[in-house]
């Protein structure tokens, strides 16, 4: 790669980073544990740049790695291949915020915690909620994120109107609308979300937003056993209580969190819980929260708490600390199954049969409401070979599972690099060929992402 042509598409030479000069953080995921290389690392800061940068790579065959904030937890920002990370912190502006039709427009540097404080600051709300703030709102999107509150108001794709993005050729389209409704013909906006930077780059998003609810309320429910409360939860849901949120933790989980945040849970009861949120205004918080409660107490339940400020905040503190708690002592692969609701039971029973077998230690949660199970195999001192044995056979079995019980590799982390094998073993291979026919359409230099997901 010639770095003075790169110096003159990008004229401020502050933004390129060249070569061993590139920090090994941009070479990585939030996890650290896998590093690629790059010839240059640039921090771009506009449509334009980004245009002029893939034309180039695309007529030498120079690899692109998009970056957002680097939160990822699947490889999907390692760059395998040598050439460019284009890193998009630095296109980070909230554009417009357009209240009458109800979108906010943004640049993919722009990071969730912002959007959320931004728009509810104005009364405004926006719900895709994973439970890393710092996250880029392009990378959300390019993972198509969902997180706690997706039962009540859906994923990052419920909310995104349209998008600028520019292809593997140097193009930039606009994909979607900023109105509501849309059936005007291919729907390439939702082609592109979910995609994880292998057919193009994010450079602006529409986002949809919702006015605020008057307010939301917590609430904490122990159960004897995991069993009880994740049966429950179909049963809410078949009420039209219309929780915002269903979490599901065991206490043995939960206590490795109070521990690190030196917090307790309001409650000394049971061995597992669920927690609940609901919002809206009072009287339909207080009807849902009573068809809630009514199901609850007769499946089992050994209480049903209403946690005021203080005591949900801590509570939410400790479910958001889960695999910080672990991480803190401990390496570990995350992992985020999804199952059909009816089968969340049955799986983590199956994880937890299939962690003794192979003597690995594991912790387990998740969004009960959705089928999301979040899996942490924990390394908890093995050597080094016998680790990377042992988790990858646990894994190869506990993906097949998924796929039998009807569920899928990934409720919200993507796939990136660390998950396609698995992926593929359990996805025809005529959906894989299409999606990489697709990417020839999008890409047809081969320059995006290359190797991650299904390439």
């Amino acid at each position: 790669m010639d770095i003075n042509e790169l110096k003159k598409i990008v004229k401020d030479e502050s933004q390129i980073v060249i070569g061993d000069k590139i920090e090994k953080k941009y070479l990585s995921d939030s996890l650290q544990r896998e590093y690629g290389h790059a010839d240059a690392l640039v921090f771009v800061k506009s449509t334009q740049e980004v245009q002029n940068i893939i034309k180039y790579a695309s007529v030498n065959k120079i690899h692109i790695t998009p970056r957002g904030a680097g939160t990822g937890l699947t490889g999907a920002t390692v760059p395998l291949h040598g050439g460019i990370v284009l890193d998009f912190s630095k296109m980070n502006k909230i554009l417009e915020i357009d209240e009458e039709n109800l979108t906010l427009t943004v640049e993919p540097g722009v990071l969730l915690k912002d959007v959320q404080s931004y728009v509810e600051e104005r009364n405004f709300f926006y719900p895709p909620d994973p439970g890393e703030k710092t996250a880029s709102i392009g990378g959300n999107v390019s993972t198509n994120a969902g997180g706690m509150r997706a039962v009540k108001y859906g994923v990052t794709r419920d909310y995104v109107r349209e998008m600028e993005v520019v292809t593997g050729d140097g193009k930039a389209i606009t994909v979607g609308g900023k109105t509501i409704k849309n059936s005007t013909g291919l729907d390439l906006k939702n082609l592109i979300i979910g995609s994880e930077g292998t057919l193009a780059v994010i450079t602006k998003i529409v986002l949809k937003i919702i006015p605020k609810p008057e307010k939301s309320i917590s609430v904490l429910v122990p159960f004897n056993n995991l069993e009880d409360g994740v049966n429950s939860v179909i049963k809410i849901l078949k009420a039209s209580a219309n929780p915002t949120a269903i979490e599901f933790m065991e206490r043995n989980v939960a206590e490795n969190s109070e521990k690190y945040l030196d917090l307790k849970l309001p409650s000394d009861k049971g061995e597992a819980f669920l927690l609940l949120t609901f919002d809206g205004d009072e009287s339909e918080i207080k009807s849902n929260s009573e068809k809630a409660k009514k199901v609850l107490l007769n499946s089992d339940a050994l209480d049903f708490i209403i946690l005021n400020e203080e005591e949900a905040i801590n509570t939410w503190k400790i479910r958001g600390a889960l695999c910080n708690a672990i991480e803190a002592n401990d390496e570990s692969i995350p992992i985020d199954i999804v199952v059909p609701i009816t089968k969340i039971s049955e799986f983590a029973k199956f994880t937890s049969e299939l962690g003794r077998k192979y003597n690995i230690k594991l912790i387990y949660f998740g969004h009960a409401g959705d089928g999301n199970i979040h899996v942490s195999v924990l390394r908890n001192h093995l050597e080094e070979k016998v680790w990377e044995k042992k988790s990858h056979d646990f894994l190869y079995e506990l993906y097949g599972k998924s796929h039998e019980f009807k569920g899928l590799p990934s409720g919200e982390h993507g796939i990136g690099l660390h998950k396609k094998e698995y992926f593929i073993e359990v996805t025809n291979e005529d959906n894989i060929e299409y999606m990489n026919e697709i990417k020839r359409i999008f890409d047809k230099s081969g320059i995006l992402n290359v190797g991650k997901v299904y390439s």
